[in-house]
């Protein structure tokens, strides 16, 4: 594995493992490191993620994957999916969470939902952990960056995620996506991907950060702090342009 990969997927890693659950509210307020958070991951957004959907429809246009080659616009077609099976996760944990609290007096969803949840942002993280490898040809402030984007949203994921499902996400939840990003990342270096998969994998992968990030990293503006938000996506911006 090239060194950068893995300590990336190292530094990911320990994010979920440990970091997720320091109480970092007790230190900044919960509202402002939000905002700043989501500031930052709208900016990775608008400057990383929607430019390489773009790159990655170019991609696709050549494909030779079978239906794929015969679809216009595409790649934005498998972000919308990555989306819409995102959201109907989130939506579907949080009845499950309030029909248990309902009949069982137990705040969290029920272990099937759990399960099934963890499981996609294994998913998710397995596809993180293999596209580290696209990032041995980049700079060390690219990678510094885009730890830095990535860290951020797993810590609210994290975040969100703990608040569904409590106990068992700190038991099990937290070391089963510790385990897919290291999974994927050695994955990376084994199987290798023509840039039309790749392309159709970072897809699916876009839509669901653009979810996340619309979802829960942009707080509604009782809980939001209008100067952090913009202090973290000025900033972020400015080291994506300055790079």
């Amino acid at each position: 594995m090239n060194g950068i990969g893995l300590l990336l997927a190292i530094g990911l890693a320990f994010i979920h493992a440990f970091v997720s659950k320091l109480n970092v509210s007790k230190i900044i307020p919960e509202h402002r490191w939000i905002s700043f958070a989501g500031g930052v991951s709208i900016g990775y957004v608008f400057l990383e993620i929607f430019p390489e959907l773009s790159h990655a429809q170019k991609e696709l246009e050549h494909s030779a994957i079978p239906l794929v080659a015969y679809l216009e616009n595409h790649v934005y077609i498998l972000a919308l999916l990555g989306l819409l099976v995102f959201y109907g996760l989130d939506i579907w944990a949080s009845t499950s969470r309030t029909l248990n609290q309902a009949t069982n007096n137990i705040d969290r969803a029920t272990p099937v939902v759990f399960w099934i949840h963890v499981a996609a942002f294994a998913v998710l993280n397995i596809i993180f952990g293999y596209l580290l490898q696209e990032l041995k040809d980049h700079t060390l402030m690219e990678c510094i960056l885009f730890f830095i984007a990535v860290a951020l949203h797993f810590f609210i994921i994290d975040h969100n995620l703990r608040e569904h499902h409590k106990h068992p996400y700190d038991r099990y939840g937290r070391w089963f996506l510790t385990a897919a990003i290291m999974g994927g990342a050695v994955a990376g270096q084994a199987i290798h991907l023509d840039k039309a998969a790749l392309s159709t994998v970072w897809a699916f992968l876009a839509g669901s950060i653009i979810l996340n990030i619309l979802k829960r990293e942009l707080p509604d503006e009782n809980k939001s702090c209008f100067w952090s938000f913009i202090g973290g996506s000025t900033l972020y911006a400015g080291l994506l342009l300055w790079k």
